[in-house]
């Protein structure tokens, strides 16, 4: 089959094509929120596939794959920065480095990527989108997963607006990538190939762009409506543990919990900054008991636990059947603990000893844990980037009859000050919305302070780095979607078979070098 003149053969200086590759991520970061820019992802991988593909060794393509990836999370996580330079108190040189660092080791899995997309790709341009698509599945699994994952800006991510977020309820956010790399290769190998079988390819990607659109998307019913507040305390980041200044952000959250008329009040993370030991004699057990009579419950962000037995970032709950239980409140404690901030890893205490921040080396809490009930409604608490983690949040809808109606996020982003870190944990709120078709409330100290309802759509918003309470209704859903039942039950497990059968049924068992195109392989 003939290729477009020139289109595959031709091979630029290397520092030329790392440059492009560099500028193709930079595309990539930039279409996440706040652009919210599905056709930019798809863009940027089109140009990391058109060009890797026309490399003439495996090297070179991982070279190109490892500088579009590091531009891609560097454009993506740069506020990092601030928690780290500002907060943290590392020189500013040496925060830039370790976070090119992060970056530059994590962009490793895409770099082998594209060097086995290179070194195995076959003649047909149809399997080699489907080999493509194969290969980005498992690097966006292994930097979600490995070392404890570090999944923010995965691809499926800048896609919970466009014709690809009807995958969220069947594939998840790592099938929405997987299937965008697809579309991204048959784009690039329409760009070298001639004649019909160009149009061929072009017709087959946009169809498969937009049929998502024609899949099942009622997987869910509504249960029952609750009337909410959800705080915003605004405490700035330097400011929330300063001995000076808690008495009063304290005594705000406290006047807004008891002081608000709905049905569940949510406080934020860590909006009680302190142990329930450490606070003024009676305030925690008056905070109780303002929820221990009556129908109103409160969720409220705090650190618990003992020398003994450890500590926890944990949510209470609190309400009149609370009340009997352990302790007097029902208790949720954080599971997916963040690196660094919540652990140190083995090897890094040195990095930690760096700076100068309140780090903290909690106990991880269960990966399933019960629901909050409210009014027949079952509340299930996830805390700060948890909800980056949309698998291990369907695990509790494996069991039968006690799935959460509603998901609901505490989270402190004041640790980034005011970046675009804030839009882009929205998305990925959205997208857990889309995924498990339940409404998510999120809680938080500095933004994005919401209500989401069951399809993604913000119903209710708060403007960030302002103190306020947002008040609205939310409706519960009960059922399953089928991303819920099948990474309820078995994780990521299902993906990355697909993805290793995918790769064993359309590698090139011989060495490929140059992007060529025969339908008929």
């Amino acid at each position: 089959m003939p290729l477009a003149k020139g289109a595959a053969g031709r091979r630029r200086p290397l520092w030329a094509e790392l440059l492009l590759a560099a500028a193709a991520g930079g595309l990539h970061a930039f279409s996440f929120a706040p652009q919210d820019a599905g056709w930019l992802q798809l863009a940027g991988v089109v140009l990391l596939a058109w060009r890797a593909g026309a490399q003439g060794s495996a090297t070179r393509a991982a070279l190109l794959g490892g500088a579009f990836s590091t531009a891609w999370l560097a454009g993506g996580v740069w506020w990092l920065f601030i928690s780290l330079h500002r907060y943290g108190g590392l020189p500013a040189w040496l925060a830039v480095a370790a976070i090119a660092l992060l970056c530059a080791f994590l962009s490793l899995y895409l770099a082998a990527a594209m060097a086995a997309w290179v070194r195995w790709r076959p003649r047909s341009p149809w399997r080699g989108a489907l080999l493509f698509a194969a290969l980005w599945l498992l690097a966006e699994l292994a930097r979600g997963v490995l070392f404890t994952g570090f999944p923010w800006v995965a691809a499926g991510y800048a896609h919970s607006d466009s014709a690809l977020a009807g995958l969220a309820p069947w594939l998840g956010v790592y099938g929405i990538g997987a299937v965008s790399a697809g579309i991204a290769a048959l784009a690039a190998a329409a760009l070298v190939t001639a004649g019909r079988v160009r149009w061929t390819l072009a017709a087959v990607a946009l169809a498969v762009w937009w049929a998502p659109l024609a899949l099942p998307q009622r997987f869910t019913e509504a249960t029952g409506t609750l009337s909410v507040a959800l705080l915003q305390g605004n405490v700035a980041q330097d400011e929330k543990f300063a001995s000076e200044r808690q008495p009063e952000d304290l005594a705000w959250t406290l006047r807004a919990l008891i002081g608000a008329r709905a049905d569940l009040v949510i406080a934020p993370e860590t909006a009680i900054p302190l142990l329930p030991s450490q606070l003024p004699e009676g305030l925690w057990d008056g905070l109780r008991n303002a929820f221990s009579e009556g129908e109103r419950a409160a969720l409220v962000g705090l650190p618990l636990g003992d020398p003994q037995a450890g500590y926890t970032n944990s949510v209470a709950g609190l309400s009149r059947d609370a009340a009997a239980l352990p302790g007097g409140a029902y208790r949720y404690d954080k599971h997916h603990l963040v690196p660094f901030g919540e652990f140190i890893p083995l090897g890094f205490r040195w990095f930690v000893d760096l700076m100068n921040m309140p780090l903290g080396d909690f106990n991880r809490g269960p990966l399933v844990a019960p629901s909050f009930g409210v009014k027949g409604e079952r509340v299930a608490p996830n805390i700060c980037y948890e909800d980056l983690f949309g698998e291990e949040l369907a695990a509790r809808f494996a069991g039968s009859g006690d799935a959460p109606t509603i998901l609901a996020n505490v989270s402190n982003i004041a640790w980034f000050g005011e970046s675009v870190a804030i839009d882009q944990h929205l998305q990925i709120s959205r997208l857990r919305s889309l995924e498990l078709q339940r409404p998510m409330l999120r809680a938080t100290n500095t933004g994005a302070t919401v209500i989401i309802d069951h399809r993604g759509q913000v119903t209710r918003r708060l403007a960030p780095h302002t103190r306020g309470v947002l008040e609205g209704p939310v409706q519960g859903r009960s059922g399953l979607t089928p991303f819920a039942w099948w990474a309820g039950r078995f994780g990521l497990w299902p993906l990355l078979l697909a993805a290793l059968a995918l790769f064993a049924a359309t590698a090139r068992r011989r060495p490929h070098t140059a992007l060529q195109s025969n339908a008929s392989d």
